[in-house]
């Protein structure tokens, strides 16, 4: 995403301390298409489409992307974003780096 123009956090190539990865996307339709593109791509209940919505814990909307096998996991395909300035989404899990691979492939489509 950082070599498409989008700022990311950690950034390439820096030592990692956990598994979520930033990403400002600028606007809400883009956060919102990169939610939706996750799910697509997710290999549980990729036929559902996230929708934003007030959460308790967060002052803004939220979306999320997680299909998952167990709800809130962490070490599955996951993302989320606030609704709000800089649209960030974040992603975490996935059992390989190649399944974020083809996931990304998906997003950049749809974006």
């Amino acid at each position: 995403m950082a070599a498409k123009g989008y700022k990311v956090q950690p950034l390439c190539r820096i030592k990692r301390h956990d598994t979520v990865q930033a990403v400002q996307l600028g606007n809400r339709e883009r956060l919102l298409s990169f939610c939706e593109a996750v799910q697509r791509s997710s290999p549980v209940s990729s036929f559902i489409r996230p929708v934003a919505g007030a959460t308790a814990g967060y002052a803004s909307e939220v979306i999320f992307a997680d299909g998952t096998f167990i709800d809130g996991s962490t070490s599955e395909l996951s993302c989320d974003g606030p609704l709000r300035e800089p649209f960030s989404v974040f992603c975490q899990g996935g059992t390989h780096w190649t399944q974020w691979g083809l996931v990304l492939g998906e997003v950049l489509k749809s974006l």
